[in-house]
Protein backbone atom coordinates (compact mmCIF):
# COMPACT_ATOMS: atom_id res chain seq x y z
CA UNK A 1 0.00 0.00 0.00
CA UNK A 2 2.80 2.11 0.80
CA UNK A 3 4.70 1.94 -2.44
CA UNK A 4 1.48 2.22 -4.17
CA UNK A 5 1.01 5.46 -2.33
CA UNK A 6 4.51 6.87 -2.73
CA UNK A 7 3.68 6.43 -6.69
CA UNK A 8 0.39 7.67 -6.62
CA UNK A 9 1.84 11.14 -5.04
CA UNK A 10 4.90 10.87 -7.40
CA UNK A 11 2.67 10.79 -10.46
CA UNK A 12 0.49 13.43 -9.19
CA UNK A 13 3.74 15.84 -8.42
CA UNK A 14 5.19 15.11 -11.93
CA UNK A 15 1.49 15.83 -13.63
CA UNK A 16 1.62 19.20 -11.78
CA UNK A 17 4.98 19.97 -12.85
CA UNK A 18 3.85 19.25 -15.97
CA UNK A 19 0.83 21.53 -16.33
CA UNK A 20 3.09 24.12 -14.86
CA UNK A 21 5.29 24.36 -17.37
CA UNK A 22 3.15 24.32 -19.94
CA UNK A 23 1.21 27.16 -18.31
CA UNK A 24 4.38 28.87 -17.86
CA UNK A 25 5.70 28.48 -21.53
CA UNK A 26 2.40 29.11 -23.12
CA UNK A 27 1.70 32.48 -20.81
CA UNK A 28 5.60 33.50 -22.46
CA UNK A 29 4.49 32.84 -25.70
CA UNK A 30 1.38 35.31 -25.01
CA UNK A 31 3.51 38.08 -22.86
CA UNK A 32 6.35 38.04 -25.88
CA UNK A 33 4.26 38.14 -28.67
CA UNK A 34 2.24 40.82 -27.26
CA UNK A 35 5.29 42.91 -26.40
CA UNK A 36 6.79 42.20 -29.90
CA UNK A 37 3.44 43.45 -31.48
CA UNK A 38 3.45 46.40 -29.56
CA UNK A 39 7.22 47.47 -30.48
CA UNK A 40 6.86 46.65 -33.91
CA UNK A 41 3.51 49.15 -33.73
CA UNK A 42 5.54 51.89 -31.85
CA UNK A 43 8.49 51.54 -34.27
CA UNK A 44 5.67 51.60 -37.56
CA UNK A 45 4.30 54.64 -35.70
CA UNK A 46 8.05 56.65 -35.29
CA UNK A 47 8.82 55.80 -39.06
CA UNK A 48 5.36 55.61 -41.08
CA UNK A 49 4.34 59.13 -39.89
CA UNK A 50 7.07 61.18 -40.80
CA UNK A 51 7.83 59.04 -43.61
CA UNK A 52 5.54 59.07 -46.42
CA UNK A 53 3.55 56.12 -47.50
CA UNK A 54 4.72 56.09 -50.74
CA UNK A 55 7.97 57.85 -51.95
CA UNK A 56 8.46 59.46 -56.01
CA UNK A 57 12.51 59.89 -57.17
CA UNK A 58 14.20 59.91 -60.38
CA UNK A 59 16.03 56.90 -61.52
CA UNK A 60 18.55 59.22 -63.44
CA UNK A 61 19.72 61.56 -61.51
CA UNK A 62 19.09 63.52 -57.86
CA UNK A 63 16.92 65.96 -59.40
CA UNK A 64 13.90 66.37 -61.93
CA UNK A 65 11.77 68.72 -63.00
CA UNK A 66 8.40 69.13 -61.33
CA UNK A 67 6.82 68.91 -64.71
CA UNK A 68 7.98 65.82 -65.44
CA UNK A 69 5.66 64.43 -62.90
CA UNK A 70 1.73 64.85 -63.33
CA UNK A 71 1.40 65.76 -59.85
CA UNK A 72 -2.51 65.81 -60.66
CA UNK A 73 -2.83 62.03 -62.37
CA UNK A 74 -1.15 61.21 -59.28
CA UNK A 75 -3.38 62.14 -56.96
CA UNK A 76 -6.43 60.92 -58.57
CA UNK A 77 -4.71 57.76 -58.02
CA UNK A 78 -7.46 54.79 -55.84
CA UNK A 79 -6.19 55.35 -52.55
CA UNK A 80 -4.35 58.39 -52.28
CA UNK A 81 -5.28 60.89 -49.94
CA UNK A 82 -2.40 63.98 -50.35
CA UNK A 83 0.45 64.61 -52.92
CA UNK A 84 3.87 66.49 -51.34
CA UNK A 85 6.63 68.11 -53.65
CA UNK A 86 10.02 67.62 -51.69
CA UNK A 87 13.32 69.52 -52.02
CA UNK A 88 15.94 67.47 -49.74
CA UNK A 89 20.03 68.48 -49.50
CA UNK A 90 22.60 68.12 -47.03
CA UNK A 91 23.30 71.48 -45.30
CA UNK A 92 25.78 72.97 -42.43
CA UNK A 93 23.44 74.56 -39.62
CA UNK A 94 25.56 77.39 -37.07
CA UNK A 95 24.38 78.19 -33.86
CA UNK A 96 26.84 80.28 -32.10
CA UNK A 97 29.92 78.66 -32.04
CA UNK A 98 28.68 75.24 -33.33
CA UNK A 99 28.51 73.70 -36.43
CA UNK A 100 26.60 70.15 -38.01
CA UNK A 101 25.83 68.81 -40.51
CA UNK A 102 21.97 68.27 -41.07
CA UNK A 103 19.86 67.16 -43.85
CA UNK A 104 17.62 70.05 -44.91
CA UNK A 105 13.95 68.96 -46.37
CA UNK A 106 11.35 71.27 -47.91
CA UNK A 107 8.26 70.22 -48.46
CA UNK A 108 4.68 71.80 -49.12
CA UNK A 109 3.04 72.84 -46.01
CA UNK A 110 0.32 70.05 -46.19
CA UNK A 111 3.04 67.98 -45.35
CA UNK A 112 3.15 69.25 -41.82
CA UNK A 113 -0.40 67.87 -41.97
CA UNK A 114 0.10 64.44 -43.74
CA UNK A 115 2.86 63.47 -40.97
CA UNK A 116 0.94 64.70 -37.80
CA UNK A 117 3.79 66.66 -36.81
CA UNK A 118 1.25 68.40 -33.80
CA UNK A 119 1.48 65.39 -32.14
CA UNK A 120 5.20 65.43 -32.31
CA UNK A 121 6.31 69.07 -31.15
CA UNK A 122 7.98 68.45 -28.40
CA UNK A 123 8.98 72.23 -27.73
CA UNK A 124 7.03 75.12 -29.48
CA UNK A 125 4.96 75.12 -32.17
CA UNK A 126 4.46 74.30 -36.23
CA UNK A 127 4.83 76.69 -38.62
CA UNK A 128 6.34 76.99 -42.19
CA UNK A 129 6.02 81.22 -41.83
CA UNK A 130 5.61 83.98 -39.80
CA UNK A 131 5.14 87.70 -41.24
CA UNK A 132 5.69 86.90 -44.17
CA UNK A 133 9.05 85.13 -43.47
CA UNK A 134 9.47 81.50 -43.76
CA UNK A 135 10.37 79.54 -40.57
CA UNK A 136 12.29 76.11 -39.86
CA UNK A 137 11.25 73.20 -37.52
CA UNK A 138 14.34 71.09 -36.50
CA UNK A 139 14.69 67.39 -35.01
CA UNK A 140 14.91 67.74 -31.34
CA UNK A 141 18.67 65.96 -30.86
CA UNK A 142 19.55 68.09 -33.53
CA UNK A 143 18.97 71.20 -31.92
CA UNK A 144 20.38 70.19 -28.49
CA UNK A 145 23.86 69.50 -30.56
CA UNK A 146 23.94 73.16 -31.30
CA UNK A 147 23.19 74.29 -27.95
CA UNK A 148 19.93 75.96 -29.56
CA UNK A 149 16.16 76.31 -27.90
CA UNK A 150 12.62 77.74 -28.97
CA UNK A 151 12.37 81.12 -27.97
CA UNK A 152 8.83 82.32 -28.72
CA UNK A 153 8.37 85.22 -27.26
CA UNK A 154 10.85 86.71 -29.55
CA UNK A 155 9.51 84.82 -32.86
CA UNK A 156 11.65 81.92 -32.54
CA UNK A 157 16.14 81.69 -32.71
CA UNK A 158 18.01 82.23 -35.44
CA UNK A 159 20.28 79.52 -36.78
CA UNK A 160 22.44 80.14 -39.86
CA UNK A 161 22.01 77.37 -42.58
CA UNK A 162 25.18 76.92 -44.77
CA UNK A 163 23.95 75.50 -48.30
CA UNK A 164 26.35 74.37 -50.78
CA UNK A 165 25.72 76.35 -54.23
CA UNK A 166 24.70 74.01 -57.99
CA UNK A 167 27.73 75.78 -59.77
CA UNK A 168 30.01 76.19 -57.04
CA UNK A 169 33.47 75.71 -58.19
CA UNK A 170 36.23 74.13 -56.52
CA UNK A 171 39.47 76.81 -55.63
CA UNK A 172 37.26 79.79 -56.41
CA UNK A 173 37.43 82.67 -53.96
CA UNK A 174 33.82 82.83 -54.15
CA UNK A 175 32.14 80.99 -51.04
CA UNK A 176 31.17 77.70 -52.18
CA UNK A 177 27.89 77.64 -49.97
CA UNK A 178 24.82 80.26 -50.04
CA UNK A 179 24.48 81.29 -45.90
CA UNK A 180 21.33 82.25 -44.67
CA UNK A 181 19.65 82.39 -41.26
CA UNK A 182 16.23 81.19 -40.24
CA UNK A 183 14.51 81.00 -37.24
CA UNK A 184 13.32 78.18 -35.86
CA UNK A 185 9.69 77.58 -34.38
CA UNK A 186 9.57 73.93 -33.11
CA UNK A 187 11.03 70.53 -32.11
CA UNK A 188 10.00 67.96 -33.55
CA UNK A 189 9.97 64.07 -31.70
CA UNK A 190 10.02 61.10 -34.35
CA UNK A 191 12.91 58.78 -34.49
CA UNK A 192 16.57 58.92 -33.84
CA UNK A 193 17.18 59.41 -36.87
CA UNK A 194 14.78 62.39 -37.84
CA UNK A 195 15.21 63.91 -34.60
CA UNK A 196 19.41 63.87 -34.95
CA UNK A 197 19.59 65.05 -38.71
CA UNK A 198 16.88 67.03 -40.00
CA UNK A 199 15.16 70.05 -40.79
CA UNK A 200 11.94 70.92 -42.23
CA UNK A 201 11.41 74.34 -44.17
CA UNK A 202 9.13 75.82 -47.06
CA UNK A 203 9.74 73.93 -50.11
CA UNK A 204 10.09 77.81 -51.44
CA UNK A 205 12.56 78.70 -48.77
CA UNK A 206 15.17 75.03 -49.95
CA UNK A 207 14.07 75.81 -53.63
CA UNK A 208 15.61 79.35 -53.58
CA UNK A 209 18.90 78.23 -51.27
CA UNK A 210 19.57 75.99 -54.18
CA UNK A 211 18.32 77.74 -56.82
CA UNK A 212 16.56 75.59 -57.87
CA UNK A 213 13.19 76.72 -60.45
CA UNK A 214 11.19 73.90 -60.38
CA UNK A 215 14.00 71.19 -59.50
CA UNK A 216 12.35 68.58 -56.85
CA UNK A 217 14.40 65.38 -55.26
CA UNK A 218 11.41 63.57 -54.41
CA UNK A 219 7.40 63.48 -54.45
CA UNK A 220 5.65 61.92 -50.77
CA UNK A 221 2.50 60.53 -51.05
CA UNK A 222 0.19 59.81 -48.34
CA UNK A 223 -2.48 57.52 -48.58
CA UNK A 224 -6.12 57.02 -47.02
CA UNK A 225 -6.80 54.45 -44.40
CA UNK A 226 -7.02 51.20 -44.72
CA UNK A 227 -5.24 51.75 -48.23
CA UNK A 228 -2.29 48.70 -48.75
CA UNK A 229 0.53 50.73 -50.10
CA UNK A 230 2.20 47.95 -52.23
CA UNK A 231 -1.07 48.43 -54.73
CA UNK A 232 -1.00 52.30 -54.62
CA UNK A 233 2.75 51.75 -55.73
CA UNK A 234 2.08 49.53 -58.24
CA UNK A 235 -0.12 52.18 -59.89
CA UNK A 236 1.81 55.04 -59.62
CA UNK A 237 4.86 52.71 -61.03
CA UNK A 238 3.14 52.44 -64.49
CA UNK A 239 1.56 55.79 -64.68
CA UNK A 240 5.44 56.60 -64.04
CA UNK A 241 6.79 54.25 -65.95
CA UNK A 242 10.85 53.44 -65.53
CA UNK A 243 12.33 56.89 -65.12
CA UNK A 244 10.94 57.15 -61.59
CA UNK A 245 11.09 54.25 -58.78
CA UNK A 246 8.68 54.38 -56.37
CA UNK A 247 8.59 52.65 -52.69
CA UNK A 248 6.71 52.75 -49.99
CA UNK A 249 7.42 53.40 -46.36
CA UNK A 250 8.57 49.57 -45.44
CA UNK A 251 10.38 48.98 -48.31
CA UNK A 252 12.84 52.30 -47.62
CA UNK A 253 12.94 51.39 -44.36
CA UNK A 254 13.55 47.73 -45.01
CA UNK A 255 16.57 46.53 -42.72
CA UNK A 256 14.40 47.90 -39.17
CA UNK A 257 11.09 46.39 -40.20
CA UNK A 258 12.80 43.10 -41.15
CA UNK A 259 15.14 43.10 -37.94
CA UNK A 260 11.98 43.67 -35.88
CA UNK A 261 10.15 40.84 -37.81
CA UNK A 262 13.02 38.35 -37.22
CA UNK A 263 13.42 38.73 -34.26
CA UNK A 264 10.09 38.25 -33.33
CA UNK A 265 10.28 34.81 -34.94
CA UNK A 266 13.49 33.69 -33.86
CA UNK A 267 11.91 34.87 -29.71
CA UNK A 268 8.98 32.57 -31.03
CA UNK A 269 11.18 29.80 -32.46
CA UNK A 270 13.63 29.68 -28.62
CA UNK A 271 10.26 29.17 -26.58
CA UNK A 272 8.61 26.42 -28.87
CA UNK A 273 12.35 24.72 -28.42
CA UNK A 274 11.77 25.09 -24.29
CA UNK A 275 8.30 24.06 -24.49
CA UNK A 276 9.43 20.79 -26.12
CA UNK A 277 12.13 21.05 -22.89
CA UNK A 278 9.48 21.13 -20.45
CA UNK A 279 6.87 18.90 -22.32
CA UNK A 280 9.47 15.75 -21.19
CA UNK A 281 7.42 16.31 -17.35
CA UNK A 282 4.35 14.99 -19.71
CA UNK A 283 6.38 12.21 -21.17
CA UNK A 284 7.43 11.06 -17.89
CA UNK A 285 3.86 12.12 -16.29
CA UNK A 286 2.05 9.97 -18.95
CA UNK A 287 4.89 6.96 -18.30
CA UNK A 288 4.91 6.85 -14.85
CA UNK A 289 1.12 6.69 -14.76
CA UNK A 290 1.06 4.18 -17.34
CA UNK A 291 3.53 2.04 -15.30
CA UNK A 292 1.38 2.53 -11.91
CA UNK A 293 -1.71 1.25 -14.11
CA UNK A 294 -0.02 -1.57 -15.41
CA UNK A 295 -1.98 -4.23 -13.58
CA UNK A 296 -5.07 -2.62 -14.11
CA UNK A 297 -4.19 -2.43 -17.98
CA UNK A 298 -3.24 -6.44 -18.22
CA UNK A 299 -6.80 -6.96 -16.33
CA UNK A 300 -8.31 -5.31 -19.04
CA UNK A 301 -6.53 -7.39 -21.98
CA UNK A 302 -7.75 -10.26 -20.37
CA UNK A 303 -11.34 -9.11 -20.39
CA UNK A 304 -11.24 -8.42 -24.02
CA UNK A 305 -10.31 -4.27 -24.10
CA UNK A 306 -8.43 -3.60 -27.20
CA UNK A 307 -5.18 -1.91 -26.99
CA UNK A 308 -6.69 0.61 -29.39
CA UNK A 309 -9.13 1.74 -26.29
CA UNK A 310 -6.23 1.79 -23.43
CA UNK A 311 -4.23 4.24 -26.32
CA UNK A 312 -7.20 6.50 -26.67
CA UNK A 313 -7.69 6.90 -22.92
CA UNK A 314 -3.98 7.53 -21.97
CA UNK A 315 -3.97 9.61 -25.31
CA UNK A 316 -6.88 11.77 -24.00
CA UNK A 317 -5.38 11.75 -20.29
CA UNK A 318 -1.74 13.67 -21.95
CA UNK A 319 -4.21 15.70 -23.97
CA UNK A 320 -5.95 16.92 -20.85
CA UNK A 321 -3.04 17.42 -18.91
CA UNK A 322 -1.73 19.48 -21.86
CA UNK A 323 -5.07 21.56 -22.48
CA UNK A 324 -5.25 22.29 -18.77
CA UNK A 325 -1.89 23.74 -19.12
CA UNK A 326 -2.51 25.93 -22.01
CA UNK A 327 -5.63 27.20 -20.64
CA UNK A 328 -4.03 28.70 -17.12
CA UNK A 329 -1.16 30.05 -19.64
CA UNK A 330 -3.68 31.81 -21.85
CA UNK A 331 -5.15 32.90 -18.90
CA UNK A 332 -2.37 34.14 -17.06
CA UNK A 333 -0.84 35.95 -20.41
CA UNK A 334 -3.75 37.91 -20.83
CA UNK A 335 -4.03 38.91 -17.22
CA UNK A 336 -0.10 39.92 -17.17
CA UNK A 337 -0.82 42.02 -20.89
CA UNK A 338 -4.32 43.41 -19.57
CA UNK A 339 -2.33 44.44 -16.16
CA UNK A 340 0.58 46.31 -18.69
CA UNK A 341 -1.95 48.37 -20.79
CA UNK A 342 -3.80 49.35 -17.55
CA UNK A 343 -1.24 50.20 -14.85
CA UNK A 344 2.18 50.12 -16.66
CA UNK A 345 4.14 47.51 -15.20
CA UNK A 346 7.02 48.13 -17.22
CA UNK A 347 8.03 51.43 -18.58
CA UNK A 348 10.48 51.98 -21.80
CA UNK A 349 13.64 53.27 -20.25
CA UNK A 350 14.45 57.07 -21.33
CA UNK A 351 10.35 58.28 -21.97
CA UNK A 352 8.98 60.28 -19.31
CA UNK A 353 7.55 57.45 -17.68
CA UNK A 354 5.36 55.85 -20.68
CA UNK A 355 4.59 52.35 -20.70
CA UNK A 356 6.15 49.49 -22.64
CA UNK A 357 4.15 49.07 -25.89
CA UNK A 358 1.78 45.54 -25.55
CA UNK A 359 -0.77 44.62 -28.63
CA UNK A 360 -2.24 41.07 -29.21
CA UNK A 361 -4.77 40.11 -31.40
CA UNK A 362 -7.13 37.28 -32.24
CA UNK A 363 -4.45 35.97 -34.44
CA UNK A 364 -1.65 35.76 -32.07
CA UNK A 365 -3.98 33.90 -29.79
CA UNK A 366 -5.09 31.45 -33.08
CA UNK A 367 -0.91 31.12 -33.39
CA UNK A 368 -0.40 30.08 -30.13
CA UNK A 369 -2.86 27.64 -29.41
CA UNK A 370 -2.07 26.05 -32.13
CA UNK A 371 1.64 25.69 -31.69
CA UNK A 372 0.90 24.04 -28.15
CA UNK A 373 -1.80 21.88 -28.85
CA UNK A 374 0.17 20.47 -31.89
CA UNK A 375 3.14 19.92 -30.17
CA UNK A 376 1.13 18.55 -27.17
CA UNK A 377 -0.81 16.06 -29.25
CA UNK A 378 2.88 15.10 -30.97
CA UNK A 379 4.47 14.59 -27.39
CA UNK A 380 1.28 12.64 -25.62
CA UNK A 381 1.12 10.44 -28.86
CA UNK A 382 4.55 9.27 -29.01
CA UNK A 383 5.23 7.99 -25.71
CA UNK A 384 1.40 6.68 -25.46
CA UNK A 385 2.15 4.60 -28.55
CA UNK A 386 4.98 3.20 -27.77
CA UNK A 387 4.23 1.68 -24.18
CA UNK A 388 1.07 0.55 -25.09
CA UNK A 389 2.60 -1.15 -28.50
CA UNK A 390 5.13 -2.83 -25.91
CA UNK A 391 2.72 -3.58 -23.57
CA UNK A 392 0.31 -5.33 -26.07
CA UNK A 393 3.36 -7.93 -27.09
Amino acid sequence: MRTTRKQHNLVHWITQVSVVGIAAITMALVVIIAAFNGIEGMVEKLYSEYDADVTIRSTEGKTFLASTVNLKEIKKTTGVNNVNRAVEETVILKHRDKWINARMVGVDVEFLKDCNIGSHIVEGYSAFEEDGEPRAIIGATLLDKIDGYISELEGGEDIVLYTPLRDAKVGSLKSPFKVTPIKVTGKMNYNREVNAGEILVPLSFAQEQLDFTEDLTAVYVSLKPNVDPEDVKQQIQAKLGKSFVVKTAAEKNELIFKTSKSEKRIVIIILVFVFILAAFNLIASLTMLYIEKSANIQTLYRIGVTPEFVFKVFFIEGLLIAAKGIVFGLALGAIICACQVNFALVQMPNSGGSAFPISFTFGDGLLIVGLVSALSIVISFLPVWYLVRKSAR
